[in-house]
């Protein structure tokens, strides 16, 4: 199981399934079903971050870098990250988790379908 970031305009967590269109970056093409999926809700579209988690159930290819996914959210977040909560982590000299996060989230402002390594993954499940 892979683990992936989708950044997007809020969504209510409790829908489902969730259907997101965005375009993909690092690494984003690769999710399939079954993958893992943390939501972040964008601020540049009134968001506050990370929101939900859950499971990839489709993932379809679209025209160039986009991919339609289809999700089932599991859980809500208990404690906000957003881009805030992120800017500690922005010139980490170790390029932890929080900086990886960041750096994918943040450093374009665009909404996107990004892989995460699997430490980055264990980081955003503390969240949960």
């Amino acid at each position: 199981m892979a683990s992936f970031v989708v950044k997007s305009s809020p969504r209510a967590a409790t829908a489902s399934p969730l259907v997101f269109t965005e375009k993909t970056m690092w690494g984003g093409k690769k999710i399939r079903a079954g993958d893992e999926v943390f939501l972040f809700a964008a601020e540049h579209n009134g968001g506050r971050g990370l929101y939900g988690c859950g499971v990839a159930i489709d993932a379809t290819r679209g025209e160039g870098i986009w991919v339609t996914l289809t999700m089932k959210c599991t859980g809500a977040a208990r404690r906000p990250l957003g881009r805030a909560e992120l800017r500690p982590f922005r010139d980490c000299p170790d390029g932890g988790p929080g900086m990886e996060i960041d750096h994918k989230l943040y450093r374009q402002a665009t909404n996107k379908i990004a892989g995460i390594s699997d430490a980055a993954a264990m980081f955003l499940r503390g969240f949960f």
